[in-house]
């Protein structure tokens, strides 16, 4: 379940402007702000059934973008070539300044 959340977190922040205001806000108190499903009824004025039918057709929806624009995997694969150039940096002396610096300009684009 902790892995399922995680993705979903990840999934939401690259893909939450191409939801509604309200899957928006469903997907944020659910995942973000660990709201039960009858909490989230309750503030909305709606049946925990309902807001389950919500969230489940954004998480679909959220997958379906990524299987299509694939911005969670690019930034999987960016985060383990970074961190294996870090290793790299780490264990060769002879490296410039100039590379480690660009490293770190590298990093800041995630």
């Amino acid at each position: 379940m902790l892995e399922k959340t995680m993705r979903m977190n990840y999934l939401y922040d690259f893909y939450q402007a191409l939801l509604t205001p309200k899957q928006r806000s469903y997907m944020s108190l659910y995942y973000l702000d660990d709201y039960s499903l009858g909490e989230i009824a309750e503030e909305y004025g709606v049946s925990r059934q309902a807001v389950y039918d919500n969230i489940k057709r954004t998480e679909a929806m959220l997958e379906e973008y990524e299987e299509k624009l694939l911005l969670f995997q690019k930034f999987q694969e960016r985060s383990k070539l970074i961190g294996r150039m870090k290793d790299l940096l780490d264990n060769n002396d002879t490296v410039t300044r100039d590379l480690i610096e660009a490293m770190a300009d590298l990093e800041k684009l995630d």
